[in-house]
């Protein structure tokens, strides 16, 4: 699914236009990753939670010379879903 499928899908649901399901989505999206830009984690009951975590350094590989090199630690975003999403994929 792409974010224009769901557009649609959000702007038939809600009976709305396509551009104010636009304007909704992209504010729903922006309120997300506000909210892990600060740290913090986003609950969605019955969906799953936005986090962040961090990925510790670690060694690799340079992919075009094959040295090896140390990939720096990050904070990277995660998502752990809810047990209602879990069943509904089952």
């Amino acid at each position: 699914m792409t974010r224009a499928d769901l557009v649609t899908i959000l702007a038939r649901g809600a009976g709305g236009s396509r551009s104010a399901a636009e304007r909704a989505l992209a504010a729903f999206l922006a309120g997300i990753r506000d909210g892990l830009r600060h740290g913090g984690s986003v609950t969605i009951s019955g969906f799953g939670t936005f986090l962040v975590t961090r990925r510790a350094s670690r060694s690799g590989r340079h992919p075009r010379t094959g040295k090896a090199i140390t990939i720096p630690s990050a904070r990277v975003p995660r998502f752990r879903a809810s047990r209602g999403l879990k069943a509904a994929v089952r």
